[in-house]
């Protein structure tokens, strides 16, 4: 007998699916996929060993994941009964959506009204998504016979000795990851024309009893559509694009064409600023691990050649007294918030700079919780403008008494436009974790596990602090560089793998894992020392002692 924990109960069975198992409590719960022995598998798993069983639904982080993804699943499948000639490829995660883009046909009102009735169809039949897997010789015939690229980046993947599609009906496509076990579970979803594209909409994490209203990006947008354009020059859209680059020993080319976007991206907004006589400060915002700090560096060189000298000022000394720090819903105090920084002080200053006048500049003592004053002076020559970099440089709170005109603000985030395949994305947040993994262990000494264990609290963080403020920025900065992730792996997968599955982060590690090593390996040394990336695995021209 196989022993089951469900709930802090025992479970006595023989080998069984979790469908069966479970069936109750899963319709009970709505759960799209489970967890066991922390990780992340189909309702259609079959347990054939000791283990302990979690249900997860959509207010699940990876539970929402699996419903995004069986949306995307279904909308492939509903465009290729309906334009079998034309295909879809998803672009971008925006507002509670995933924009689709179509290729070889028109999006029209037509269209959309078409996918629709075909997408309510397959979900009121409720279907079933069933996983197949082949072995590579197997793979390498049938797709000799299908002549078709849906999946096809597993076969070169030396990791494994399988491949795997998801079947519905006579419809099959690949996806990295879980699927729902039905085309049922889509329970609430709203398809419409938007961007020249097809806008998927999904509800929200925090109610997912209905769908939020959604929320235009256009500057994003542009960004995300900018950088995408540049990279269809280079002809690296899809991960196996760049492993044929990285293979045909061609890729200290690309790194040399990707760093130079960056620069001319760079030099655009330093005259953009240039322009705008009146600005005198600079502020910079952005999550975790977009290279804020190298950024600036680099943004300085480009002020400088247009004979701006930018002097730094640091939010992080304007913090209030430790007594008068608000604290969160559990008590302890919340140093994120805007109400954390002592702004009447910072705008006092500020002001002062700006007019010439000297200021005292303090000093925060983080384990006396106070501000010290060491004698340190500063004033604002006339060649002089202030860069300052905090979490809420985009919020006009921060600022509050500085006039609009002296203000220039910069978003900055690494917005991945690398894809897997035609559907399925890298995720711009996983990026960012590859790279704070990384960097967290190379700088600061901290294990994966550490790096993963608080994720989710930073995440929380820019959802309160950054991410609604992002449209106010007069220029946004994509610091993602289509190479990085085949130099990072090298760095992250040991890390991971430190990672068992006696921990509840052991789930995020597997997939985090799974994606990268899809990637071919890139030498840390074609690295340029002026890269953004430096400030993530060393060795960075703007960070030696």
């Amino acid at each position: 007998m196989i022993k089951i924990t469900y709930k802090n109960k025992i479970i006595n069975t023989e080998k069984v699916k979790v469908s069966t198992l479970l069936k109750n409590e899963i319709a009970q719960k709505n759960a799209i996929a489970c967890r066991f022995n922390n990780e992340v598998k189909s309702l259609d798993f079959e347990i054939n060993e000791n283990g302990t069983i979690q249900l997860i639904d959509i207010k699940d982080k990876d539970g929402m994941r699996i419903y995004r993804r069986g949306l995307v699943y279904i909308l492939t499948k509903a465009f290729e009964s309906l334009y079998p000639n034309a295909k879809t490829e998803i672009n971008f995660q925006l507002s509670n959506s995933m924009l689709c883009e179509v290729i070889d046909a028109e999006v029209n009102d037509e269209m959309i009204q078409n996918i629709n009735k075909k997408f309510k169809e397959i979900v009121d039949s409720d279907l079933p998504i069933i996983k197949k897997r082949m072995s590579k010789k197997e793979a390498k015939e049938f797709y000799n016979k299908e002549k078709n690229e849906k999946g096809r980046l597993q076969i070169e993947d030396g990791y494994k000795d399988k491949v795997s599609l998801y079947y519905c009906e006579d419809y099959y496509n690949y996806f990295y990851g879980v699927l729902p076990i039905s085309t049922g579970f889509a329970k609430l979803y709203e398809i419409v024309k938007y961007h020249n594209g097809i806008l998927i909409r999904y509800p929200n994490r925090n109610d997912i009893t209905k769908l939020p209203n959604f929320e235009e990006n256009k500057k994003l947008l542009e960004t995300l559509d900018e950088y995408e354009s540049l990279h269809e020059t280079l002809h690296i859209q899809t991960l196996y694009k760049l492993n044929r680059v990285i293979k045909k020993n061609k890729i200290k080319e690309y790194i040399l064409l990707d760093e130079a976007l960056h620069e001319k991206k760079l030099a655009s907004i330093a005259d953009d600023i240039v322009k705008r006589k009146k600005v005198k400060v600079i502020l910079i915002a952005g999550p975790s691990s977009s290279g804020k700090t190298t950024f600036a560096q680099r943004l300085g060189i480009q002020l400088r050649l247009n004979g701006l000298k930018p002097v730094t000022m640091s939010v992080d000394n304007y913090f209030v007294e430790r007594k008068d720090n608000p604290k969160d819903a559990d008590g302890n105090y919340d140093f994120e918030c805007i109400e954390a920084i002592d702004t009447k002080l910072f705008n006092d200053h500020i002001l002062k700079l700006l007019n010439g006048e000297e200021i005292d500049v303090p000093t925060f003592d983080f384990e006396e919780g106070t501000k010290k004053y060491n004698g340190e002076k500063m004033r604002l020559k006339d060649d002089q403008i202030l860069v300052i970099e905090g979490i809420h440089c985009l919020n006009d709170r921060l600022t509050t008494l500085i006039p609009k005109e002296q203000k220039y603000k910069i978003y900055i985030s690494c917005l991945t436009v690398l894809n897997l395949d035609f559907n399925n994305r890298i995720s711009t947040t996983d990026s960012r974790l590859i790279r704070r993994i990384v960097r967290d262990n190379q700088f600061r000494g901290y294990s994966a596990l550490h790096t993963l264990k608080m994720w989710d609290s930073v995440n929380r963080g820019e959802e309160r602090n950054i991410f609604p403020y992002q449209e106010q920025a007069d220029s946004m900065f994509n610091s993602s560089l289509i190479y990085e992730i085949a130099v990072l792996k090298d760095y992250a997968i040991p890390l991971l793998k430190e990672i068992d599955n006696s921990h509840p982060e052991y789930s995020e590690a597997k997939k985090l894992l799974s994606m990268l090593e899809y990637f071919n390996s890139v030498p840390a040394e074609y690295v340029p020392t002026n890269s953004l990336l430096r400030e993530f695995i060393g060795g960075s021209i703007f960070h030696e002692k």
